[in-house]
């Protein structure tokens, strides 16, 4: 913590970040104290400097052909972001005497964990694969997310051409990485969000689905790819 501009203040929007909230104002809440949120004077700051010199923190913008807000902050590095979402209070009951409790608690959290950590893999994955791979979009170099103000709906993956704002968009996805596949409603599920998102065309854009168990029915996607064909990215 010594390495952080006011550690007290980076503890408390570390530890925010790392339990879920992620956008301004819900880290504000979480990090302040019984006199109010954190103020935005204190935090906008501190954010930044977490973000662009310290790099352990990473924001995440809407990706379209539209301008987008809100940004979403997360904890850069994988490994703590998995001590902070459960291992840290693994810890503390094993300190205590409970490690079968320990291990209850980090199975409970470790599903909804995975599903979020690995985002940004997939995101790194597929922009390798537009330009090492024999790959539908081959100018899809950028690749990110969409979602609007209510996050309703929230589109895992927007393939396009450049960012923070796009001309084009080649493709938008959807990332499930639970034991049950990818079925029919997640499809529709997809095919709805995908039509709202700016700059998405439905004759010519794709859909793309990443699912860790593979597909369930008839899902009519452009690219399908499960967890081969993501670390073969790298390969």
């Amino acid at each position: 913590m010594a390495e952080f501009p006011a550690p007290g203040h980076a503890r408390r929007v570390l530890e925010a970040v790392g339990s879920g909230d992620r956008t301004h104002a819900n880290i504000a809440a979480t990090a302040g104290s019984r006199d109010g949120a954190l103020p935005s004077g204190i935090l906008s700051p501190l954010l930044r400097r977490l973000t662009e010199e310290k790099r352990v923190l990473a924001m995440d913008s809407p990706l379209s052909t539209g301008t987008g807000r809100p940004g979403l902050y997360r904890v850069a590095d994988s490994n703590l972001r998995l001590y902070l979402a459960a291992l840290r209070s693994a810890q503390d009951l094993s300190r205590r005497g409970r490690p079968e409790a320990a291990f209850r608690l980090v199975q409970r959290r470790w599903t909804a964990w995975r599903g979020r950590a690995v985002e940004p893999l997939v995101r790194d994955a597929l922009g390798l694969a537009a330009v090492a791979d024999v790959f539908p979009w081959p100018d899809a170099e950028a690749v990110g997310g969409w979602w609007n103000r209510r996050f309703d709906p929230a589109v895992d993956l927007i393939g396009a051409d450049r960012t923070p704002a796009a001309r084009t968009v080649f493709y938008a996805g959807s990332v499930k990485w639970l034991d049950g596949p990818f079925d029919q409603r997640d499809f529709a599920a997809l095919r709805q969000g995908a039509a709202q998102v700016p700059g998405f065309v439905p004759e010519s854009s794709g859909l793309v689905v990443v699912s860790r168990a593979g597909t369930h029915g008839p899902v009519d996607a452009d690219l399908v790819r499960g967890p081969g064909e993501v670390v073969g990215a790298w390969r």
